[in-house]
């Protein structure tokens, strides 16, 4: 049975305040909870409709009914489970590989979106802006498909980072050089920017490489999405 608290401190932590002031994050959906059971990062309680599914310390475990998950879900269709676990503290980013930094990407969709292509491209340090949406909130960790398990996620004063990171910054820009033509090293820093307004001018500033997309036929769209770029960009980075 999921008592009254319990219901409360799972409600409170759809809001990013809660979970600063708690340190715990809530994620639903099977494949989900399962990547973060694998992980380094720290359970604090599961409840499931099904315990069968999860190979783990029955003390983790709490076996709910459907009717309780309701409850406790902010899901329309609840996936048989509902996880809490420990925000995890971020560790020193790692420049000797590539990071990509995000200059105040609003959407969660977007960015656990990008969560999960880093994941895919063998990019494990995520550097984000102050302004950037929280990677804990519900819709962000829904896209990462439990890949945000295997990312170590930074916010930090984008500017002063940048501005002391010994590797190339390569931004993204509508008039930068076409991407299939430049040179990409095995290290480097790519700013990827705002949905709207791309990257500030502070960070433009800074940036030692100015990489676009090129258009092709007689497209008359403005730009790509920010999650979409951000897959081609890596594509040519790695196969650079």
């Amino acid at each position: 049975m999921v008592v009254k608290s319990q219901i409360k401190l799972i409600k409170s932590l759809l809001q990013k305040k809660y979970r600063s002031q708690h340190s715990l994050f809530v994620v639903e959906g099977v494949k989900t909870v399962r990547e973060l059971l694998k992980s380094d990062i720290l359970s604090y309680q599961v409840y499931t409709t099904d315990s069968s599914l999860f190979n783990v310390d029955e003390s983790l475990i709490q076996q709910i009914t459907e009717k309780e998950l309701k409850q406790i879900s902010n899901l329309k269709s609840p996936n048989k489970v509902l996880g809490i676990f420990e925000i995890p503290k971020p560790k020193t980013i790692d420049f000797s590989n590539w990071v990509v930094a995000l200059d105040d990407v609003s959407d969660p969709g977007n960015l656990g979106t990008i969560i999960r292509l880093c994941d895919w491209f063998g990019i494990s340090n995520l550097l984000c802006s102050k302004n950037t949406v929280d990677c804990y909130n519900p819709k962000v960790l829904q896209a990462t498909m439990g890949s945000i398990a295997r990312m170590n996620i930074v916010y930090d004063d984008l500017f002063n980072v940048l501005k002391n990171a010994d590797v190339p910054i390569f931004g993204t820009f509508m008039d930068g050089k076409n991407c299939y033509k430049q040179d990409f090293n095995e290290s480097g820093i790519l700013v990827m920017g705002n949905e709207a307004n791309g990257i500030s001018n502070k960070i433009d500033a800074i940036c030692t490489n100015r990489i676009s997309i090129p258009h092709f036929g007689n497209s008359k769209t403005e730009s790509l999405n920010v999650a979409t770029a951000t897959a081609i960009f890596l594509s040519e980075i790695r196969r650079g």
